[in-house]
């Protein structure tokens, strides 16, 4: 028997895929339970249709999501901070200090999207962060750190 899964069934597939298992299985287990649909020709006519709207909203996505990665990728922000007299910055630099930052520069990223791939920013100078744009679309941004005045 065909079925269509709903959810990731364990040994069987993933959502959306198209899977043939014993009729006992699928009308007893997957079906009731709601991990399954029977795969007719206007299900999977449907499931069809279903699918390729949501590669084309999915294209749309990661086209926009390129396009803010360009946009991240050709900033400098620059961000003002507390130092020593010996150079070296109180504290440390924060991703809502980056996204803030970049929203002043025009650019809108939330700051759980931001990682500082600098270890050792602690002094003043030029570092990179990476933004995650969508799944697996990242931009790289530099920022620079300068002495905030008195």
């Amino acid at each position: 028997m065909e079925i269509i899964l709903k959810k990731d069934v364990a040994n069987l597939g993933h959502a959306d895929d198209v899977v043939k298992v014993k009729n006992g299985y699928a009308v007893n287990y997957l079906i009731p339970q709601g991990y399954a649909t029977l795969a007719t020709a206007s299900a999977l006519k449907q499931h069809e249709e279903t699918l390729r709207q949501r590669a084309h909203k999915e294209a749309k996505k990661v086209e926009e999501a390129e396009a803010l990665a360009a946009k991240v990728s050709s900033v400098l922000v620059k961000v003002a901070v507390k130092v020593s007299e010996s150079g070296k910055i109180y504290g440390s630099v924060t991703t809502a200090q980056l996204a803030d930052a970049l929203a002043a520069a025009g650019v809108e990223v939330d700051k759980k999207d931001i990682t500082i791939l600098a270890d050792d920013a602690k002094e003043l100078g030029i570092y990179e962060a990476e933004v995650k744009c969508y799944k697996a679309v990242k931009g790289v941004f530099k920022f620079e750190l300068i002495a905030e005045e008195a």
